[in-house]
Formats: C-alpha cells, structure tokens, sequence
C-alpha cells in the first residue's frame, strides 16, 4: 500500500501564514481580502486558480508581477514562522511502508517547506506536483501521476487530505481517501466538508493515522 500525503495543512502548518500573506498583499494593492468561504475554497488547489478566481471575485486583474510578490513574501513568512504539523515526524517514523507527497504547491515550495521543517529527508525523492501534469486538483491527474510513478495501482494508493479538492481528486483517482483536521486552519465544519467529499474517515492527530489506516485497509 502506498500512501499519498498533501502537503500544505497535512504535513506543513503553512495555510494560517499563506492566508494572512495572501490578504496583507492583496490590502496592499486595494484589492479586497479573502473572506473565510472564499479562504476555505482555495485551499488544495494551485496558486494560477487561486489568483484566477480572486480575480473573477473582484471584476478586475491582478498586478503582472502579483504572483512573484506573493511567493517572495511567503517563502519570507515560511522560513520565519513554519512548522511541521504536530506528531507528522514521529508517525512519518512509525510507518513501515512507501509513501510520497502531492501538492497543488510547486515543486520548489514542496521541497523548501519540507526541508524548513526538517522533513523532506522523509520524502526525497519522491515528490509530486500539480506542475508535473496537465490538470490539477480535484483532478485525479496529480495522484494518479505520483502513484504511477511509484509502482502502485489506485486501488493500493490511501490518500491523505485536509481539503475538499483534495479529497475529490483522490476519489475521482480511485483511491481511499482519509481527511485530515489537525492543521491549525481548520474549522468545526472541515470534517463533515471532508466527509461529504468521500473522505472514509477523519483524523483529528497525525499520530492517529496508524491506527485509521488499518481500518481503512479492512475497509
């Protein structure tokens, strides 16, 4: 069995600072800032459809250099404030089998998060972005490409999400799919969100998911 970990809310504790990075700038500009529906649908989907769709919001287009900014800013806030969520590197540990990373992020933010939080050795080299194909999530694309390129059949592929797009894309894969709402972003409706989105099951601490495989692998 393969597992195929999310990166941003699952592995890092990265959205609280990538939302608050996002509304500072776009005040900044005089664009109106996210509010908390708006923030809770872009998470789990790239940057280029999240810029698309603030832009759709507000009738008007971002500044050309808006997207440079945005990531020069938060790879400042990241290497100041990021951590690893709570219990990711003693279950990571804990785990006897092969498991990999996709994330809408771009391979480079991937890379750099995890070794900000000194998990990248954990994963290296097997990490997946939604660059590397042509459709992301919640498009089955990423997951599909990254269980490919490990081996493994959908079939034999659990994926862990803490987003709707996420979640939606696993399924639409053919994979398990457990939701995930430890990462300090999340809200008292994300688990029933998850759920709706075919999430198995949720787990509220990374170092429940042991436990909440096997009962998805009897599944």
């Amino acid at each position: 069995m393969l597992l195929i970990f999310d990166c941003d809310g699952v592995l890092v504790d990265s959205e609280p600072i990538a939302r608050r990075v996002l509304a500072e700038l776009l005040k900044e500009i005089g664009f109106p800032s996210p509010d908390e529906t708006s923030a809770v649908n872009h998470t789990g989907i790239s940057l280029p459809t999240v810029l698309a769709m603030i832009e759709r919001s507000a009738d008007r287009s971002l500044p050309a250099d808006f997207a440079d900014r945005l990531r020069q800013r938060s790879q400042q806030a990241f290497a100041a404030d990021l951590r690893a969520v709570v219990g990711v590197a003693d279950t990571l540990a804990r785990l006897s089998g092969p498991f990999c990373v996709a994330s809408s992020g771009s391979l480079l933010k991937i890379r750099r998060n995890l070794q900000l939080t000194g998990l990248l050795g954990h994963f290296d080299p097997h990490l997946f972005s939604s660059e590397m194909v042509e459709h992301g999530k919640p498009a089955p694309d990423l997951f599909l490409f990254a269980a490919e390129r490990m081996g493994f059949s959908p079939a034999d592929c659990v994926v862990i999400e803490d987003s709707i797009p996420g979640v939606r894309a696993g399924r639409a894969a053919g994979m398990r799919v457990l939701g995930f709402v430890g990462g300090s972003h999340c809200q008292p409706s994300t688990a029933e969100g998850l759920r709706s989105a075919g999430a198995l099951a949720i787990i509220e601490r990374m170092r429940d998911l042991p436990g909440c495989l096997s009962s998805a692998i009897d599944d």
